[in-house]
């Protein structure tokens, strides 16, 4: 497969930094991304509850593969603070060979080595 095909980035917005920074954390030492960056602040307005919101928010992009993508997912719904987490994933067209190498080298999605945090 080329690398290409198989690098995704899944945008991931939340309270703040620091709750996303956590997330982040987790999900790379678990071996589910290899790579997150956090933009501090961003402002979104979206319909919650039938009323509009203007809030300011963090962002993550975080960096896997398609065969992590739903370990992935999974573990951001256990995570992530809010009932329902943005979790968008993007296909990569094409990047550089190297990075995209070390992307797809550093997540290694194994569920059954993951630490169980109590949380479901």
């Amino acid at each position: 497969m080329m690398r290409e095909a198989e690098v995704v980035v899944v945008f991931v917005t939340g309270p703040d930094e620091a709750a996303l920074e956590a997330l982040a954390a987790r999900v790379v030492e678990e071996g589910l991304a290899a790579c997150v960056n956090l933009i501090p602040r961003v402002r979104s307005v979206y319909r919650w509850d039938g009323e509009v919101h203007h809030e300011d928010e963090a962002l993550a992009v975080l960096k896997t593969t398609r065969p992590a993508i739903a370990a992935l997912r999974d573990r951001v719904h256990e995570l992530h603070p809010y009932d329902l987490p943005e979790f968008l994933v993007l296909p990569v067209e094409t990047g550089s060979e190297a990075y995209l190498g070390w992307v797809a080298d550093g997540v290694t999605p194994a569920p059954e080595d993951r630490e169980d945090d109590g949380q479901a």
